[in-house]
């Protein structure tokens, strides 16, 4: 799916009068559990998870100045249920096209 995000920036970009100051930003969310291991808090992973897809995004040739990462940690949830469906959709990546 991120082949497709990044080939359709492509096209984007090649679109947009390049005076235009836009980026996406690649915002990054956690459930509402405490987090283990690796990371020190939800937060954290949250902007790794975000860090994550756009040096993806650069590698597949989106310019490093069009993307922004954002991490919101577990404060954003979509899902308020505590199971574990609900935990997943609260894990997840979302794009916003937006000015600089």
């Amino acid at each position: 799916e991120l082949d497709k995000v990044a080939d359709a920036l492509i096209e984007l970009e090649k679109q947009i009068p390049a005076d235009l100051a836009w980026v996406l930003r690649v915002d990054g969310h956690t459930d509402v559990r405490p987090i283990t291991g690796t990371f020190k808090s939800n937060w954290d992973l949250s902007a790794a998870r975000a860090i994550s897809v756009v040096q993806y995004l650069v590698g597949k040739g989106i310019s490093p100045q069009r993307l922004v990462a954002a991490g919101f940690g577990e404060f954003q949830p979509i899902d308020l249920g505590k199971t574990e469906d609900a935990y997943k959709r609260n894990r997840r990546i979302e794009f916003k096209l937006t000015e600089r």
